[in-house]
């Protein structure tokens, strides 16, 4: 099963300003929708709180810091799930990630949320596609493989 790590980022590679924080990730929303929607989508209960929207026509699997990733993906019956946030839960499954999907907004927080809170490897990673997002000049989402 490929396990995407799906985020947008700012330029100096936060998700959020703080762990409340509703950020407006809108410029590229519909890429979004239409690359999760029909797959699970994995989030921890701070990132599931800070959502204005249900995402409808996807399989909610909101983690805490009890669950063990494997176990949530074992039980995981698609050919790809999604994980959508926040750092803590990227660097909990980032073990199990097979690809990254990243968009680099033109913003910077200068502090926050960041991609990977204490990450403690390193990742291999091999850019597989520079995606255009729709009708959004110069803004693109980054699509890597990871090398295991």
């Amino acid at each position: 099963m490929n396990v995407i790590l799906i985020a947008a980022i700012t330029a100096d590679g936060y998700i959020a300003r703080h762990s409340n924080d509703t950020v407006d990730w809108s410029l590229d929303l519909h890429l979004f929708k239409e690359q999760t929607m029909g797959y699970p989508v994995i989030m921890g209960s701070k990132t599931k709180k800070t959502l204005t929207l249900d995402l409808k026509g996807r399989n909610e699997i909101v983690v805490n810091r009890n669950d063990k990733p494997k176990t949530i993906l074992n039980e995981i019956k698609a050919d790809k799930c999604f994980i959508i946030g926040g750092g803590k839960t990227f660097t909990r499954f980032s073990t199990y990630l097979t690809h990254l999907y990243i968009t680099i907004h033109p913003l910077i927080f200068g502090k926050g949320v960041a991609l990977f809170p204490n990450l403690k490897r390193e990742m291999d990673l091999t850019l597989i596609k520079m995606l255009p997002v729709q009708e959004r000049e110069n803004l693109y989402q980054f699509q890597y493989k990871i090398n295991h």
